[in-house]
């Protein structure tokens, strides 16, 4: 599946999670597939725990993420 294919499955509706972007207009903010991901949960966890999501939905995530990060700086406080 290409890139844009990906990114079609993340959707952006003011009625769903305050406007978050989400999976395929359902009610996964990409924001908590991320953490749960970042929190040690694979992806085969993830689709066994949801089973409405498919794994080219969480690939769909990564993506939408890479792709934030590209066009955005990020600035961080050291300490």
């Amino acid at each position: 599946m290409s890139n844009e294919n990906l990114l079609s499955r993340i959707t952006v509706d003011p009625a769903i999670c305050h406007g978050k972007p989400c999976v395929r207009g359902l009610r996964y903010p990409v924001e908590t597939i991320l953490e749960y991901l970042a929190g040690g949960d694979s992806v085969d966890d993830l689709l066994a725990e949801f089973p409405d999501l498919e794994r080219e939905d969480i690939l769909a995530c990564h993506e939408f993420s890479r792709k934030m990060l590209a066009a955005k700086s990020v600035h961080l406080t050291l300490a």
